[in-house]
C-alpha cells in the first residue's frame, strides 16, 4: 500500500527528477524511486501444501468439508497475491458417531413405471432374499412439486411413461426387492424420515433429465394410485 514516510528525493522510473517513493503503491502510481526493483524487489505471496479434508461439518444432512493451507510468505513489493486459501466441497454422512443411520431424506429417489416390477418380481424370487425380506414391502405416497419439462417430452415406447408426472398430483412409489436395502429393509430415497414440509427429490431412470421435487404424503402397506400414477423404487 501507500506509504507516505518511504521516499526520497532522486531520479524517478518516469525518468523526473524529484521526491520518488520505495512503498508498493508506487507501481501503480508511476513515481517509484530508480533501484526500486533492485532494492525492493517484488516477493510472491508463497503457500504450504493442502490439510486433509475435515469432515463434514454435521451429520445427517448436507453440509460442506474444508481444507486449508498455510501462508508460509506475505506478498511484498507488488508480488504476486496468495491463491485460495480454504476449500470448500459438498458432504453428507449417512451415519451418527454411534452408528445409527441418518440422511436418507437427502438421497434422491430413483424411479421407473411400476410395469417393470413384473419382470422384477421373478428375478427377487431368489435364495439371497429372505421371506421376512418378500414380506416387508411397502408403499410411500408423495404430492409433486415441481418437474422438468423434459418429462412431458419423453414419447419413446420404454420412457413414455414419464408423461403422466405432473405438478400436484400424488403418486404411490412401491419399495419392493430388490431395491430394498436387505438389512434397512428401505428403499433409498424413500423418505420416510422426513416429515411433510420437507421437500424432497427424485429422479426418472431412462432420462436423467426429468427430475423433480415432491413431499411426503405417508406410507402405507399397499399402493392404491391409479396405474399411471404408480412407480417402484430402484
Amino acid at each position: 500500500g501507500r506509504d507516505p514516510a518511504c521516499f526520497a528525493r532522486g531520479w524517478r522510473l518516469d525518468r523526473v527528477y524529484g521526491t520518488c517513493f520505495c512503498d508498493q503503491a508506487c507501481l501503480l502510481t508511476g513515481d517509484c524511486c530508480f533501484d526500486y526493483a533492485r532494492a525492493c524487489p517484488a516477493r510472491p505471496c508463497i503457500v504450504g501444501s493442502w490439510s486433509p479434508w475435515s469432515g463434514c461439518a454435521d451429520q445427517c444432512k448436507p453440509t460442506a468439508r474444508v481444507r486449508r493451507r498455510p501462508v508460509q510468505q506475505e506478498p511484498r513489493n507488488g508480488g504476486a497475491p496468495c491463491p485460495a486459501l480454504e476449500e470448500r466441497a459438498g458432504c453428507l454422512q449417512y451415519s451418527t458417531p454411534q452408528g445409527r443411520a441418518c440422511g436418507h431424506a437427502f438421497v434422491p429417489a430413483f424411479i421407473t413405471t411400476s410395469a417393470f416390477n413384473k419382470e422384477r418380481t421373478r428375478q427377487a424370487a431368489s435364495p439371497q432374499w429372505s421371506t421376512r425380506t418378500q414380506e416387508a414391502g411397502y408403499c410411500m405416497e408423495f404430492k409433486t412439486e415441481s418437474l422438468t419439462h423434459h418429462c412431458a417430452m419423453e414419447n419413446r415406447p420404454l420412457t413414455r411413461w414419464m408423461q403422466y408426472l405432473r405438478e400436484g398430483y400424488t403418486v404411490c412409489v412401491d419399495c419392493q426387492p430388490p431395491a430394498m436395502n436387505s438389512v434397512s429393509l428401505r428403499c433409498s430415497g424413500d423418505g420416510l424420515d422426513s416429515d411433510g414440509n420437507q421437500t424432497l427429490h427424485w429422479q426418472a431412470i431412462g432420462n436423467p433429465r426429468c427430475q423433480g421435487t415432491w413431499k411426503k404424503v405417508r406410507r402405507v402397506d399397499q399402493c392404491t394410485c391409479p396405474a399411471v400414477h404408480s412407480f417402484i423404487f430402484i
